[in-house]
This record gives C-alpha cells, sequence and structure tokens, in this order.
C-alpha cells in the first residue's frame, strides 16, 4: 500500500510543476550583449531636429543586460539637489536575432512608455555597443530615431 500512495505522490509532484511560458527571453541565449553598460551618448532625431547629449557631466545611465533581461537606470549627478534633478528607470525582457535586438518594455518610472516594443540594431565593437532605431509611441505623439553609444 505505500509503495501506491508514494507512487501516486510522485505524479501529484510532477504535475504540478510549473513549466516555464514560451515567452521572447527564452528564444535567445548567451552572447556579446550580456553585461553592464555605460551610456557615452544619446542622439535623438525627432521632427528634423537632432538633440546629442553627451553623458559625462551632469547625468549617467547604465544600462543591464543578463541573459533573459534589460534594465536601464538613469540620475543625476547632484543627488535631485538642484533643477537638474532627474532619475529615470525601466526594464523588461529581450530578443536578440543577429543584429536586431528588440526590448519589450514592462517597468518603466515614465508609466506611460510601459507595455511598448522598441526594435534597435546593435552593434558591438570591441568594448562599444552601439544601438540605432525608432521609438513610436502613438498615444503619445512620440516618433524619432534613437542613437545610443555605451562603454563596457
Amino acid at each position: 500500500m505505500k509503495p501506491k500512495i508514494a507512487y501516486v505522490l510522485l505524479v501529484v509532484l510532477v504535475f504540478s510543476c510549473d513549466h516555464p511560458k514560451n515567452t521572447p527571453e527564452q528564444k535567445q541565449g548567451t552572447g556579446p550583449l550580456e553585461g553592464t553598460w555605460q551610456l557615452i551618448s544619446g542622439t535623438i532625431i525627432e521632427g528634423g531636429d537632432t538633440t546629442v547629449t553627451k553623458y559625462s557631466g551632469a547625468e549617467s545611465m547604465i544600462k543591464i543586460i543578463n541573459r533573459t533581461h534589460f534594465a536601464f537606470l538613469n540620475h543625476d549627478l547632484k543627488k535631485g539637489k538642484d533643477s537638474t534633478a532627474v532619475f529615470g528607470a525601466g526594464g523588461g525582457v529581450y530578443t536578440l536575432e543577429g543584429d536586431q535586438y528588440t526590448e519589450y518594455l514592462e517597468y518603466c518610472s515614465a508609466r506611460e512608455w510601459e507595455g511598448n516594443t522598441f526594435q534597435f540594431t546593435v552593434t558591438v565593437k570591441g568594448d562599444t555597443l552601439t544601438q540605432q532605431g525608432g521609438e513610436k509611441i502613438e498615444n503619445l505623439g512620440v516618433e524619432r530615431l534613437n542613437i545610443e553609444k555605451y562603454s563596457r
């Protein structure tokens, strides 16, 4: 009688295990993007205007990419104590197919950006990551080209 109970418990245990969902993060593996990246410069081209930001003075931003997720953190370097105060953060899962890197933004301090997908072309040369792609969010009137250069 005891072996039957053990068998039933084993079957219940096996079928109660949570099977992984088929989500984007499971379609990619380790690669050259993984690590922590410091943003060096960002270029936004929107409506014919170009804005270049060098991240070497008032602000700092990092992007962390692991096997399944990305996250970014941005803040001013004066600890929020004057008019330059800024803090931004976000993250989610991503896919990488060749040089096509797609972010699925699940979390963001600018909550209206959550739930959007952004596709970039990426290149890694030595310790430099460059990503370039469009950011379009119709309900916010956002349509621009974003070019970011990072250093490992």
